[in-house]
């Protein structure tokens, strides 16, 4: 969004203010539910469901946009695929599932009559950032080890 010299400057910045970087998405929320820390960085979902369920927390944001979170099933191309992949995926899509998931995620593939999920921007497609996946995909290997060798100093311990 900014262009990765002022990006990296950003980061660079934010770094000063992270206690820990966590390998899981969802437990910087936890943890700042869980009082351990004041601010955790997250996925929306998590946020929105901790406040939902009564937890002391307040989801917030970015005036700037939030980044994407793609969630998908798919079948991988294979000699063989078994009967009850197809199946699943079939029930997956149905309206039915799709009015589930939007109970709790407010943008899905299927559209729903389903209203955006308390906690929510009104908009929620309005509060993405313009991403552009092919750029990201191609450059993902760089960029991870730039921010590795950044600031991975500061992420918790790996856990098999």
């Amino acid at each position: 969004m900014m262009g990765e010299e002022e990006g990296w400057q950003y980061l660079d910045a934010l770094h000063k203010n992270v206690a820990q970087y966590m390998h899981s998405g969802s437990r910087p929320c936890k943890a700042a539910g869980a009082g351990e820390y004041p601010i955790g960085i997250s996925f929306d979902y998590r946020a929105v469901k901790q406040k939902n369920d009564g937890e002391p927390i307040e989801p917030v944001f970015p005036a700037e946009g939030s980044g994407w979170d793609i969630e998908a099933n798919a079948l991988v191309k294979k000699a063989e695929i078994k009967p009850e992949a197809k199946t699943f995926l079939d029930w997956a899509i149905t309206p039915e599932i799709s009015k589930q998931y939007a109970a709790s995620f407010p943008i899905t593939a299927v559209k729903t009559d389903v209203p955006v999920p308390a906690g929510y921007p009104a908009d929620p497609l309005a509060q993405l950032i313009e991403n552009d996946l092919n750029w990201a995909a191609e450059n993902r290997d760089r960029i991870l080890e730039e921010w590795t060798k950044r600031y991975d100093a500061k992420s918790e311990p790996k856990t098999e």
